[in-house]
């Protein structure tokens, strides 16, 4: 699971109000390279929730983004790797995320989450 993925994931059990972001709890990830696309990055980027990323980034020992972000940055290549390496080329294999309301655990097994609810939480 990449952390884009992670980014647009909230929960979703009936009664939560505050599903996002989800904590993410990483047992094992791995890099993979990809492309960097520059207009990519600056068009998802208003669609990030940036604390949310970092948060994320930091649980896989990622620390190489800034606290804070806005759009003047997208100009900056040194930027761009950084937030391109954080949004797309960690890949969570093993972990789970965690509800931030209820503390209910969704399991990523083999890069994917099981975000499926429990017939007592639709």
């Amino acid at each position: 699971m990449r952390l884009l993925t992670h980014n647009m994931l909230s929960c979703n059990i009936k009664g939560v109000t505050n599903g996002f972001p989800l904590k993410l709890e990483a047992d094992k990830w791995v890099t993979k390279e990809v492309d960097l696309n520059a207009d990519f990055l600056r068009g998802v980027f208003p669609k990030i929730e940036w604390p949310a990323l970092v948060a994320a980034a930091r649980a896989l020992d990622y620390g190489d983004l800034p606290e804070q972000a806005d759009g003047s940055m997208l100009t900056s290549e040194d930027f761009l790797r950084r937030f391109h390496h954080a949004l797309l080329e960690l890949h969570v294999e093993e972990g789970a995320l965690v509800c931030p309301e209820t503390g209910r655990k969704f399991p990523i097994s083999k890069g994917i989450p099981n975000m499926l609810l429990h017939e007592d939480e639709v």
